[in-house]
Protein backbone atom coordinates (compact mmCIF):
# COMPACT_ATOMS: atom_id res chain seq x y z
CA UNK A 1 0.00 0.00 0.00
CA UNK A 2 1.41 3.36 -1.04
CA UNK A 3 1.10 6.40 1.30
CA UNK A 4 -1.41 7.93 -1.14
CA UNK A 5 -3.55 4.79 -1.12
CA UNK A 6 -3.44 4.69 2.67
CA UNK A 7 -4.46 8.34 2.88
CA UNK A 8 -7.33 7.88 0.43
CA UNK A 9 -8.61 4.84 2.29
CA UNK A 10 -8.97 6.95 5.46
CA UNK A 11 -11.07 9.62 3.73
CA UNK A 12 -14.80 9.20 3.14
CA UNK A 13 -16.19 9.76 -0.38
CA UNK A 14 -18.10 12.83 0.86
CA UNK A 15 -14.99 14.40 2.42
CA UNK A 16 -12.89 13.64 -0.66
CA UNK A 17 -15.54 15.13 -2.95
CA UNK A 18 -15.84 18.33 -0.87
CA UNK A 19 -12.06 18.82 -0.75
CA UNK A 20 -11.71 18.13 -4.49
CA UNK A 21 -14.51 20.52 -5.45
CA UNK A 22 -13.44 23.31 -3.12
CA UNK A 23 -9.67 23.13 -3.53
CA UNK A 24 -9.86 22.18 -7.21
CA UNK A 25 -12.01 25.16 -8.15
CA UNK A 26 -9.87 27.63 -6.21
CA UNK A 27 -6.65 26.09 -7.56
CA UNK A 28 -7.74 26.34 -11.20
CA UNK A 29 -8.77 30.00 -10.70
CA UNK A 30 -5.48 30.88 -8.97
CA UNK A 31 -3.33 29.24 -11.65
CA UNK A 32 -5.33 30.98 -14.40
CA UNK A 33 -4.99 34.29 -12.54
CA UNK A 34 -1.20 34.01 -12.58
CA UNK A 35 -1.30 34.06 -16.38
CA UNK A 36 -4.18 36.46 -17.05
CA UNK A 37 -3.83 39.10 -14.34
CA UNK A 38 -0.13 39.66 -15.04
CA UNK A 39 -0.81 40.56 -18.66
CA UNK A 40 -0.16 44.21 -19.55
CA UNK A 41 -3.30 46.33 -20.03
CA UNK A 42 -2.44 47.18 -23.63
CA UNK A 43 -2.18 43.46 -24.42
CA UNK A 44 -5.61 42.51 -23.05
CA UNK A 45 -7.59 43.50 -26.20
CA UNK A 46 -5.10 41.44 -28.23
CA UNK A 47 -5.36 38.46 -25.89
CA UNK A 48 -9.15 38.49 -26.25
CA UNK A 49 -8.49 36.58 -29.47
CA UNK A 50 -6.92 33.82 -27.35
CA UNK A 51 -9.98 33.88 -25.10
CA UNK A 52 -12.24 33.41 -28.13
CA UNK A 53 -10.26 30.34 -29.18
CA UNK A 54 -10.35 28.90 -25.66
CA UNK A 55 -14.11 29.43 -25.40
CA UNK A 56 -14.87 27.87 -28.79
CA UNK A 57 -12.62 24.90 -28.01
CA UNK A 58 -14.25 24.41 -24.61
CA UNK A 59 -17.68 24.38 -26.28
CA UNK A 60 -16.94 22.14 -29.28
CA UNK A 61 -14.18 19.88 -27.92
CA UNK A 62 -15.27 19.43 -24.30
CA UNK A 63 -18.77 20.53 -23.30
CA UNK A 64 -20.92 19.56 -26.31
CA UNK A 65 -19.29 16.13 -26.84
CA UNK A 66 -19.90 15.30 -23.19
CA UNK A 67 -23.48 16.59 -23.39
CA UNK A 68 -24.18 14.47 -26.48
CA UNK A 69 -22.54 11.42 -24.90
CA UNK A 70 -24.74 11.62 -21.79
CA UNK A 71 -27.97 12.74 -23.50
CA UNK A 72 -30.85 10.35 -24.13
CA UNK A 73 -32.55 12.90 -26.40
CA UNK A 74 -30.12 14.88 -28.54
CA UNK A 75 -32.90 16.99 -30.11
CA UNK A 76 -34.04 18.11 -26.67
CA UNK A 77 -30.44 18.92 -25.77
CA UNK A 78 -29.85 21.02 -28.89
CA UNK A 79 -33.22 22.72 -28.36
CA UNK A 80 -32.03 23.64 -24.88
CA UNK A 81 -28.90 25.14 -26.41
CA UNK A 82 -31.04 27.18 -28.84
CA UNK A 83 -33.17 28.34 -25.91
CA UNK A 84 -29.97 29.27 -24.06
CA UNK A 85 -28.70 31.46 -26.92
CA UNK A 86 -32.04 33.29 -27.08
CA UNK A 87 -32.04 33.58 -23.28
CA UNK A 88 -28.59 35.17 -23.17
CA UNK A 89 -29.53 37.52 -26.01
CA UNK A 90 -32.53 38.63 -23.93
CA UNK A 91 -30.41 39.00 -20.78
CA UNK A 92 -27.91 41.15 -22.64
CA UNK A 93 -30.75 43.32 -23.97
CA UNK A 94 -31.99 43.81 -20.40
CA UNK A 95 -28.50 44.84 -19.30
CA UNK A 96 -28.33 47.31 -22.20
CA UNK A 97 -31.76 48.70 -21.31
CA UNK A 98 -30.73 49.15 -17.71
CA UNK A 99 -27.54 51.06 -18.53
CA UNK A 100 -28.64 52.96 -21.59
CA UNK A 101 -32.18 54.04 -22.49
CA UNK A 102 -33.03 54.79 -26.13
CA UNK A 103 -32.84 58.60 -26.29
CA UNK A 104 -29.76 58.72 -24.06
CA UNK A 105 -27.88 56.32 -26.35
CA UNK A 106 -28.92 58.18 -29.47
CA UNK A 107 -27.68 61.46 -28.00
CA UNK A 108 -24.29 59.84 -27.26
CA UNK A 109 -24.13 58.55 -30.84
CA UNK A 110 -24.93 62.04 -32.20
CA UNK A 111 -22.34 63.51 -29.82
CA UNK A 112 -19.67 61.13 -31.14
CA UNK A 113 -20.56 61.90 -34.75
CA UNK A 114 -20.37 65.66 -34.16
CA UNK A 115 -17.11 65.70 -32.22
CA UNK A 116 -15.33 62.64 -33.62
CA UNK A 117 -16.07 62.68 -37.37
CA UNK A 118 -13.21 60.25 -38.01
CA UNK A 119 -15.23 57.60 -36.15
CA UNK A 120 -18.24 57.92 -38.47
CA UNK A 121 -16.97 58.87 -41.97
CA UNK A 122 -20.04 57.52 -43.74
CA UNK A 123 -22.49 59.44 -41.57
CA UNK A 124 -20.51 62.66 -41.91
CA UNK A 125 -20.30 62.42 -45.67
CA UNK A 126 -24.03 61.90 -46.10
CA UNK A 127 -26.31 64.90 -46.57
CA UNK A 128 -28.62 66.02 -43.81
CA UNK A 129 -32.24 65.04 -44.46
CA UNK A 130 -34.63 67.92 -45.05
CA UNK A 131 -36.79 68.83 -42.10
CA UNK A 132 -34.34 67.39 -39.58
CA UNK A 133 -34.51 68.86 -36.09
CA UNK A 134 -31.57 71.15 -35.43
CA UNK A 135 -29.94 71.44 -32.04
CA UNK A 136 -26.70 72.87 -30.75
CA UNK A 137 -24.30 70.51 -29.00
CA UNK A 138 -22.11 71.85 -26.19
CA UNK A 139 -18.52 72.56 -27.11
CA UNK A 140 -16.08 70.01 -25.78
CA UNK A 141 -12.31 70.34 -25.65
CA UNK A 142 -10.32 67.85 -27.77
CA UNK A 143 -8.85 66.23 -24.65
CA UNK A 144 -12.35 65.75 -23.27
CA UNK A 145 -13.48 64.18 -26.50
CA UNK A 146 -10.61 61.72 -26.47
CA UNK A 147 -11.31 60.87 -22.85
CA UNK A 148 -15.03 60.43 -23.51
CA UNK A 149 -14.33 58.27 -26.55
CA UNK A 150 -11.92 56.09 -24.59
CA UNK A 151 -14.40 55.69 -21.74
CA UNK A 152 -17.31 54.88 -24.03
CA UNK A 153 -15.55 52.47 -26.31
CA UNK A 154 -12.80 50.85 -24.24
CA UNK A 155 -15.19 48.21 -22.85
CA UNK A 156 -18.78 47.02 -23.14
CA UNK A 157 -20.11 48.01 -19.73
CA UNK A 158 -19.58 44.55 -18.30
CA UNK A 159 -22.06 42.71 -20.54
CA UNK A 160 -19.62 40.08 -21.86
CA UNK A 161 -18.24 39.54 -18.36
CA UNK A 162 -21.68 38.95 -16.91
CA UNK A 163 -22.63 36.50 -19.67
CA UNK A 164 -19.43 34.52 -19.32
CA UNK A 165 -19.80 34.28 -15.54
CA UNK A 166 -23.34 32.89 -15.88
CA UNK A 167 -22.15 30.23 -18.32
CA UNK A 168 -19.06 29.38 -16.28
CA UNK A 169 -21.19 28.94 -13.16
CA UNK A 170 -23.41 26.42 -15.00
CA UNK A 171 -20.28 24.62 -16.21
CA UNK A 172 -18.73 24.51 -12.73
CA UNK A 173 -21.99 23.17 -11.30
CA UNK A 174 -21.85 20.26 -13.74
CA UNK A 175 -18.17 19.67 -12.90
CA UNK A 176 -19.21 19.21 -9.28
CA UNK A 177 -21.77 16.58 -10.31
CA UNK A 178 -19.12 14.70 -12.33
CA UNK A 179 -16.61 14.81 -9.47
CA UNK A 180 -19.22 13.55 -7.02
CA UNK A 181 -20.20 10.67 -9.33
CA UNK A 182 -16.53 9.67 -9.69
CA UNK A 183 -15.91 9.70 -5.91
CA UNK A 184 -19.00 7.55 -5.38
CA UNK A 185 -17.39 4.91 -7.63
CA UNK A 186 -13.91 4.93 -6.09
CA UNK A 187 -11.65 7.39 -4.28
CA UNK A 188 -8.81 7.07 -6.80
CA UNK A 189 -11.22 7.48 -9.73
CA UNK A 190 -12.60 10.59 -8.03
CA UNK A 191 -9.12 12.05 -7.54
CA UNK A 192 -8.10 11.43 -11.16
CA UNK A 193 -11.39 12.90 -12.39
CA UNK A 194 -10.94 16.00 -10.22
CA UNK A 195 -7.38 16.53 -11.49
CA UNK A 196 -8.55 16.12 -15.09
CA UNK A 197 -11.33 18.68 -14.61
CA UNK A 198 -8.93 21.16 -12.96
CA UNK A 199 -6.49 20.78 -15.87
CA UNK A 200 -9.30 21.27 -18.40
CA UNK A 201 -10.55 24.36 -16.58
CA UNK A 202 -7.29 26.34 -16.50
CA UNK A 203 -7.14 27.44 -20.20
CA UNK A 204 -10.83 28.35 -20.10
CA UNK A 205 -10.40 30.26 -16.83
CA UNK A 206 -7.58 32.26 -18.43
CA UNK A 207 -10.01 33.20 -21.20
CA UNK A 208 -12.66 34.14 -18.62
CA UNK A 209 -10.23 36.46 -16.83
CA UNK A 210 -9.27 38.16 -20.08
CA UNK A 211 -12.92 38.68 -21.03
CA UNK A 212 -13.73 40.17 -17.62
CA UNK A 213 -10.77 42.56 -17.86
CA UNK A 214 -11.68 43.46 -21.44
CA UNK A 215 -15.28 44.02 -20.30
CA UNK A 216 -14.19 46.70 -17.83
CA UNK A 217 -13.85 44.77 -14.56
CA UNK A 218 -10.92 45.47 -12.25
CA UNK A 219 -8.41 42.71 -11.53
CA UNK A 220 -9.77 42.36 -7.99
CA UNK A 221 -13.37 41.99 -9.17
CA UNK A 222 -12.36 39.57 -11.93
CA UNK A 223 -10.58 37.38 -9.39
CA UNK A 224 -13.42 37.49 -6.83
CA UNK A 225 -16.08 36.75 -9.46
CA UNK A 226 -14.12 33.74 -10.71
CA UNK A 227 -13.64 32.46 -7.16
CA UNK A 228 -17.37 32.89 -6.49
CA UNK A 229 -18.21 31.08 -9.74
CA UNK A 230 -15.87 28.22 -8.80
CA UNK A 231 -17.93 27.59 -5.65
CA UNK A 232 -20.69 26.30 -7.93
CA UNK A 233 -18.53 23.16 -8.25
CA UNK A 234 -19.01 22.46 -4.55
CA UNK A 235 -22.74 23.23 -4.76
CA UNK A 236 -23.12 20.81 -7.67
CA UNK A 237 -21.19 18.13 -5.81
CA UNK A 238 -23.26 18.45 -2.63
CA UNK A 239 -26.58 18.42 -4.50
CA UNK A 240 -25.43 15.43 -6.55
CA UNK A 241 -24.40 13.59 -3.38
CA UNK A 242 -27.94 13.92 -2.06
CA UNK A 243 -29.77 13.13 -5.31
CA UNK A 244 -27.24 11.81 -7.82
CA UNK A 245 -29.66 9.86 -10.06
CA UNK A 246 -32.05 12.81 -10.36
CA UNK A 247 -29.34 15.42 -11.00
CA UNK A 248 -27.46 13.30 -13.56
CA UNK A 249 -30.59 13.28 -15.74
CA UNK A 250 -30.27 17.06 -16.11
CA UNK A 251 -26.53 17.13 -16.87
CA UNK A 252 -26.88 17.33 -20.71
CA UNK A 253 -29.28 20.26 -20.44
CA UNK A 254 -27.15 22.17 -17.92
CA UNK A 255 -24.13 21.62 -20.17
CA UNK A 256 -26.17 22.89 -23.14
CA UNK A 257 -26.89 26.14 -21.30
CA UNK A 258 -23.21 26.50 -20.41
CA UNK A 259 -22.23 25.92 -24.06
CA UNK A 260 -24.87 28.42 -25.23
CA UNK A 261 -23.53 31.20 -23.01
CA UNK A 262 -19.90 30.64 -24.04
CA UNK A 263 -20.78 30.39 -27.72
CA UNK A 264 -22.92 33.54 -27.52
CA UNK A 265 -20.17 35.57 -25.82
CA UNK A 266 -17.52 34.41 -28.32
CA UNK A 267 -19.58 34.89 -31.48
CA UNK A 268 -21.94 37.77 -30.63
CA UNK A 269 -19.85 39.90 -28.25
CA UNK A 270 -16.15 39.29 -28.88
CA UNK A 271 -15.67 38.36 -32.55
CA UNK A 272 -17.44 41.50 -33.90
CA UNK A 273 -14.91 43.61 -31.96
CA UNK A 274 -12.04 41.94 -33.86
CA UNK A 275 -13.46 43.15 -37.17
CA UNK A 276 -12.81 46.78 -36.13
CA UNK A 277 -9.09 46.15 -36.70
CA UNK A 278 -8.79 45.37 -40.39
CA UNK A 279 -5.03 45.69 -40.96
CA UNK A 280 -3.43 42.50 -42.27
CA UNK A 281 -0.99 42.39 -39.35
CA UNK A 282 -3.86 42.62 -36.83
CA UNK A 283 -5.87 39.98 -38.70
CA UNK A 284 -2.96 37.52 -38.74
CA UNK A 285 -2.28 38.02 -35.02
CA UNK A 286 -5.96 37.49 -34.24
CA UNK A 287 -6.07 34.25 -36.23
CA UNK A 288 -2.86 33.03 -34.60
CA UNK A 289 -4.11 33.74 -31.07
CA UNK A 290 -7.51 32.13 -31.73
CA UNK A 291 -5.73 28.99 -32.96
CA UNK A 292 -3.46 29.16 -29.89
CA UNK A 293 -6.52 29.30 -27.64
CA UNK A 294 -8.03 26.26 -29.36
CA UNK A 295 -4.72 24.41 -29.26
CA UNK A 296 -4.20 25.03 -25.53
CA UNK A 297 -7.56 23.46 -24.65
CA UNK A 298 -7.06 20.60 -27.12
CA UNK A 299 -3.52 19.90 -25.84
CA UNK A 300 -4.64 19.91 -22.21
CA UNK A 301 -7.49 17.55 -23.06
CA UNK A 302 -5.11 15.21 -24.91
CA UNK A 303 -2.53 15.20 -22.09
CA UNK A 304 -5.13 14.46 -19.42
CA UNK A 305 -7.07 11.83 -21.31
CA UNK A 306 -4.05 10.29 -23.04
Amino acid sequence: MTPLTTLLSNISPLTGMILACLLGGVLSVCVAALFALNAKKNLIPLLVSYAIGALLAAVFLEILPHAIETSLNIEAMTATMLFGILLFFTLEKLVLWRHCHGEHCEMHAMHDEAHCPELHPQQQSSKKPQGAIKFKLPQVAPAQVVGHHHHAHSHDGGRSGMMIMVGDTFHNFVDGILICAAFMVDMQVGLVTALAIIAHEIPQEVGDFLILLHSGYSKKKAFLFNIFSSLATLVGGLIAYGALNFVQHWVPYILSLAAASMLYVAVADLIPGLHKRTAMRDTLSQIFLIILGVASVALTKWLVEG
